[in-house]
């Protein structure tokens, strides 16, 4: 008998973030529509989490298709050192006049963690290049920047990185902000003195660290500061960006303008893989010299890659239609609707939403933690019911994208109501 795409899989595939000893089968995706992934047996689920966030307009867009097939025709690859091409350039020109802050500069690399990489080393080479002697970083308590080892150093200290703390380097970790302690967080940051290079932040919604939400004006003020003291921001919209959090960018509900920007997920309509770091020109000029030593030793092989850059590109165009931005504001009408129910239930805490994400937890009466033993059952269930959500531990969230239809969004919640119910009588 022919095996099943699952039971290959199991043969030969280790998954992320899977325990592989205990984790049940995979389940074998071979097709997908708007909000809609279909396995091999034919049965069809609610991508209620955008896969991982990254697809925005809905699976297989004809736009986005077409847009692929027409570069794929023409040019699937070239180096980028020394060379360029159409998609890159395009796609360079029409991101930039969007992005938050004065926004100068490209680098294409090929993910979410290497965009920080990359913001990284151009924080710390552009002091060395000015002969300034910044070096300490900011981050914040329960960030997630990525699994790369400087991604991994500016994010919060975790599951996702303990077995690895003591090869990290050094960060200062700062609360998030809010009106009560504020005051001691600027004073913590001015103690640091100048030797401070930059902060880095997840802007209004901590994703990874449990969709942990905060306000902006705190953010907008502890931002101000930093800058006061010549501390580059890096506004890390790598989940908040192409309008997760209501607005275009997170960092369009500030004042404080962000230095640079580390982008991937939605970027490509959630089709390829890829990341862009964007800086202001006077970072980007601080590396302008006939020293070749202060140039920026970083790439990658796929670096700008034509396809990727074409689906970008089209994503991009799909997102700026004002149509997008009424499905943003449908989507996040229905969640605030739901947020009414939800915080009448019995076992949820802490309702919470902004833009197109709402998250809440889910009391067990123990810690909360990424590897709460409840994930089991909410992963369980959830299959069953053929709806695609992928808890954090005991927060749960809704991610989806932005064509899901208003019934498609009513079964994914009355699913989390079945399963508050069965989840009710199980502590009986």
């Amino acid at each position: 008998m022919q095996k099943t795409l699952s039971e290959r899989d199991q043969a030969v595939i280790w998954h992320p973030y899977t325990q592989m000893q205990t984790a049940p089968a995979p389940v074998g995706i071979v097709r997908g529509e708007g909000a809609v992934l279909e396995d091999e047996q034919g049965r069809q689920y609610i991508d209620a989490t955008s896969s991982w966030w990254v697809n925005i307009h809905g699976h297989a867009h004809p736009h986005i298709t077409q847009r692929l097939a027409e570069q794929a025709a023409v040019l699937h690859h070239s180096i980028f050192a020394g060379y360029t091409h159409e998609p890159a350039v395009t796609l360079a020109e029409r991101l930039l006049p969007v992005l938050p802050g004065c926004q100068a500069r490209v680098f294409y690399s090929d993910n979410g963690s290497t965009a920080v990489e990359v913001a990284l080393k151009m924080t710390i080479q552009y002091w060395q290049n000015k002969g300034l002697p910044r070096r300490k970083l900011l981050a914040f308590h329960n960030a997630y920047h990525g699994d790369t080892f400087g991604a991994m150093s500016v994010s919060g200290r975790s599951v996702f990185t303990r077995a690895f703390d003591d090869y990290l380097f050094e960060v200062t970790f700062l609360d998030l902000p809010n009106p009560e302690n504020l005051p001691a967080l600027l004073a913590q940051v001015g103690a640091l003195g100048e030797a401070t290079a930059a902060f880095i932040f997840e802007p209004l919604v901590q994703g990874a660290g449990g969709m942990v939400m905060y306000d902006a004006p705190s953010l907008d003020a502890l931002l101000a500061h930093c800058r006061a003291k010549g501390i580059l921001l890096i506004a890390d919209e790598i989940m908040t960006g192409f309008g997760r959090t209501g607005t275009n960018f997170a960092m369009d509900q500030l004042a404080t303008p962000p230095d640079m920007v580390t982008l991937s997920k939605g970027l490509t309509g959630g089709t390829m893989a890829m990341g862009i770091t964007t800086c202001t020109a006077e970072i980007y000029e601080a590396f302008l010299s006939t020293d070749k030593l202060k140039t920026l030793f970083h790439g990658h092989s796929f670096t700008a890659n034509p396809l990727t850059c074409a689906v970008a590109l089209a994503s991009l165009e799909l997102f700026l239609e004002p149509s997008c931005a009424e499905n943003r504001r449908r989507i996040a009408e229905q969640h605030r609707q739901f947020a009414e129910v939800l915080a009448t239930q019995d076992d949820v805490r802490n309702v919470r939403q902004a833009g197109t994400i709402l998250a809440f937890e889910i009391h067990t009466g123990e810690a909360d933690s990424y590897i709460n033993d409840l994930a089991g059952f909410l992963h369980a269930f959830f299959r069953e019911k053929r709806v695609m959500l992928r808890p954090l531990g005991n927060t749960l969230y809704i991610l989806p994208p932005y064509c899901i239809t208003n019934e498609q969004l009513g079964l994914v919640y009355n699913s989390i109501l079945e399963m508050l119910a069965a989840y009710g009588k199980r502590q009986v």
